[in-house]
């Protein structure tokens, strides 16, 4: 391969999204071990959904993820300005779709800024959160999907 080629090649892998990768597995019930880079998490149904109760659901997952992206951009703009992060809170709401398919109908977002945050930063505050990467993937949805990976016969 001539050194233009390898170059051409070295740059087109460059360009490349990195693939972040999780892993996840069967505990028992309808609970399941989700591993992120070695952090490991644990997703359950509530009992009257018939698990065990034993950790959030991958829906309440879902608006944690949010609410979490959203204070961690907050919290960087409270950072840049100096301003302490300290009280800064993100609350959570959410409802489900009443009707097919199962699905989150809304989510709602509430973030109470810090003591020291001024009222003239209000609004640039709710603009830097509302461009967190989760909040910017459910507006721009991601190509998803779900295939069936050949396994180990026992």
């Amino acid at each position: 391969m001539s050194d233009t080629a390898t170059e051409t090649t070295a740059a087109l892998r460059s360009q490349e999204p990195e693939v972040h990768r999780l892993d996840v597995v069967h505990v028992h019930g309808d609970a399941y071990a989700v591993d992120v880079r070695g952090h490991q998490l644990l997703v359950d149904q509530p009992s009257e959904a018939g698990g065990n109760d034993t950790a959030p659901t991958p829906v309440e997952l879902f608006a944690a993820s949010l609410a979490t992206c959203v204070a961690f951009y907050a919290g960087r703009y409270l950072q840049r300005h100096g301003i302490p992060r300290s009280g800064l809170h993100v609350r959570t709401e959410f409802t489900m779709a009443p009707d097919r398919p199962a699905r989150v109908a809304s989510v709602r977002l509430l973030i109470t800024p810090p003591p020291g945050l001024s009222p003239q930063r209000h609004a640039a505050l709710v603009a830097v959160a509302s461009h967190c990467t989760v909040h910017n993937t459910l507006h721009e949805t991601p190509e998803t999907e779900i295939r069936l990976e050949p396994g180990t016969s026992d």
